[in-house]
């Protein structure tokens, strides 16, 4: 193998000097139960461990205007948000909500049984297609983001997920779960690498990648290959970090994958 074949190899391959890693955001799933008591407190507890933006989830209660108003008091960035795709008749009332909050990407996901066959997936696709028409109105953008079935579900030798890419409108974004890849049996890091410039935000987390109700510990002390997921894609505009649970003290953990993250030079933060 010749130098540059190594150093392009998806699990080697290194950020070229001129570019800075991606910036550092955290998906606020992480802290939903926390959230539901006060989410404007744990947005200050978010930007003071040095986050530079968040991917939201609910709202907990509060206007999207409260709550735009404290991201921009916290100097917090909203780098997407996770909202249902808005293609059926509460299409106009998730965009209005969605852009109250300033939110320019939205992002969710299928459901499982909608890779049960390829017609299915069809289906999940032309309703994803729909929320780009009714999106780009808004001047919004639609992002998808995978959980496992996408890989684990294959039709004539063609996974779920590159039966679903080649349905999807090319203006829709791709959020990669790595950890989700892993569970569905890919390796991530070569995903990425595969996705070109359509994918611009991955989610980080590590555990045992078994399944749904995996507990998550700190990078490093599971089996996800956290560095080399983050370099795979120099595409990657957001390492966004995601817990769904945890034996650890959740502001602990969040602290230390931002501290594993930056110290390392593989993401940016504000401190």
């Amino acid at each position: 193998m010749s130098r540059r074949s190594l150093l392009m190899s998806p699990a080697l391959m290194v950020l070229p000097s001129h570019r800075k890693p991606a910036p550092i955001a955290l998906q606020m799933w992480s802290l939903h139960e926390q959230a539901e008591k006060d989410l404007l407190g744990v947005l200050g507890k978010v930007a003071e461990i040095g986050y530079v933006a968040i991917e939201s989830y609910e709202l907990y209660g509060n206007s999207p205007k409260v709550v735009k108003a404290r991201l921009d008091a916290l100097g917090l960035g909203l780098c997407s948000s996770h909202a249902p795709f808005p293609s059926g008749p509460d299409a106009t009332e998730i965009l209005d909500q969605q852009a109250e909050l300033g939110a320019r990407t939205l992002v969710w996901s299928l459901e499982p049984e909608e890779f049960d066959s390829v017609d299915a997936i069809k289906r999940g696709a032309e309703r994803i297609n729909k929320a780009v028409v009714n999106a780009r109105r808004y001047g919004m953008r639609i992002g998808y983001h995978n959980h496992f079935a996408e890989f684990r579900k294959v039709f004539g030798g063609r996974k779920a997920y590159d039966v679903l890419l080649r349905e999807l409108d090319p203006a829709v974004v791709l959020e990669l779960d790595t950890y989700w890849a892993k569970v569905g049996g890919v390796d991530p890091a070569k995903v990425l690498a595969s996705l070109g410039k359509r994918v611009e935000y991955i989610h980080i987390k590590d555990g045992p990648a078994k399944g749904m109700d995996d507990y998550m510990v700190p990078y490093g002390t599971g089996v996800i290959d956290v560095p080399g997921v983050a370099r795979a894609n120099p595409s990657v505009k957001w390492n966004i970090v995601e817990m769904d649970r945890s034996h650890h003290e959740m502001f602990w953990l969040l602290r230390n994958c931002y501290d594993y993250l930056v110290s390392r030079g593989l993401a940016t933060g504000r401190r």
